[in-house]
């Protein structure tokens, strides 16, 4: 991708300038960032979605001042009338169930990919929405269908409601409001306090940003580290030479200094903490799965499956939780076909034996697809 281009996706502003002066900085709002959206994934798709054991979904309502919650699955006949008032439901990942909405994910790769994280499409009827609140990441808010109107803030009071079971502000603030019509699109930093109203019926989708937060990020690290290092052999903790103690709840020094060694040891492994944390970051999510097939042809090209994440490193590639070691002209063909997520011919005639064994491995097992001719 040329960063330095104008994009009408992001109201004339090149990628480049976007992430200069609005990322994580303020709010931009874009009026027909997409001129003419038709969503690819409508109400009634919508609605079969929810019905899924496979997809995650929630059903929120407000009856005056009372809001309720439910997950789903569910089914046509358990979601209220489309001419009642006040209800949204929120259908999440659809980009992983619909190649069109995963293309549309895929115009803000001008993100790393390590943080892309899904799209969300919403239906409400009219009033609908689901209360003041701030996310802790950004977001890209599409109006897809209909109109939606929204209050935003920057939130200094972040008092939540008790007396409902969702996260909303006791106290909202708004500053700024915007009615988005289809093709619009709103932008807001993490901690924007935002309300979202739809008028009459209407369709959000809603583009997601994943946010490691450190403490998570570093469990999760250690948790693989030490896996890996189980599968070097155990070292028990030994204590000859411990003499008897008048104190015996005080923890041994050298109990201490063992445990210390233990996480410098997993440490220490050269690429371990990077081999770790890209299987994390490309990881699937609980509800994804793949169909393993034998792949047909593949010499006039290959295409990542809308599923797979896929990233790479200075040593490595990584794909759906798997790292390899990769250098030469076999690492610049992956990292091409990370970054552009297919591969023509020309490419598939430069891959080498290594290259075209997981390739081959990659498409039995349903990552990756012959492109059609």
């Amino acid at each position: 991708m040329q960063t330095d281009l104008p994009l009408d996706l992001l109201g004339g502003l090149s990628a480049d300038a976007f992430m200069r002066r609005y990322w994580q900085k303020k709010p931009l709002l874009i009026r027909q960032a997409l001129p003419g959206f038709a969503p690819p994934v409508a109400r009634a798709r919508l609605f079969a979605l929810a019905a899924d054991e496979g997809v995650e979904s929630r059903l929120v309502a407000r009856d005056g001042t009372a809001w309720s919650v439910r997950k789903g699955p569910f089914k046509r006949r358990a979601l209220p009338p489309l001419g009642r008032r006040d209800w949204t439901l929120l259908v999440q990942g659809v980009d992983v169930h619909d190649d069109a909405v995963h293309a549309l994910m895929n115009r803000f790769r001008f993100v790393p990919d390590a943080r892309l994280d899904d799209v969300m499409v919403s239906f409400a009827t009219d009033g609908g929405g689901v209360g003041p609140h701030f996310d802790s990441y950004d977001v890209f808010l599409l109006q897809a269908h209909g109109k939606r109107r929204w209050r935003i803030g920057r939130q200094r009071n972040a008092q939540l409601r008790d007396d409902v079971p969702l996260k909303i502000l006791a106290h909202f603030e708004p500053e700024q409001e915007y009615l988005l019509a289809p093709g619009d699109m709103l932008y807001l930093p993490p901690g924007w306090a935002h309300d979202g109203i739809a008028e009459g019926e209407c369709l959000t989708y809603s583009v997601g940003f994943r946010v490691p937060e450190q403490a998570e990020l570093g469990r999760e690290l250690l948790a693989r580290l030490a896996d890996e290092g189980d599968a070097t052999g155990r070292v028990l903790y030994r204590d000859a030479g411990q003499a008897a103690v008048q104190a015996p709840a005080e923890v041994p020094q050298a109990l201490a200094a063992f445990a210390r060694q233990a996480v410098e040891h997993v440490l220490a492994e050269p690429l371990a903490l990077e081999r770790a944390l890209g299987e994390f970051l490309t990881e699937p999510k609980a509800n994804v799965w793949f169909d393993p097939a034998p792949m047909q042809g593949g010499e006039d090209g290959l295409v990542l499956d809308r599923r797979t994440r896929m990233l790479f490193d200075s040593r490595h590639v990584f794909i759906n939780g798997e790292s390899f070691l990769a250098s030469g002209k076999d690492a610049r063909l992956m990292r091409k076909l990370a970054n552009q997520r297919f591969l023509g011919p020309s490419d598939m005639r430069t891959a080498g034996p290594g290259a075209m064994a997981l390739l081959g491995a990659w498409g039995y097992a349903g990552w990756l697809h012959a492109t059609e001719v």
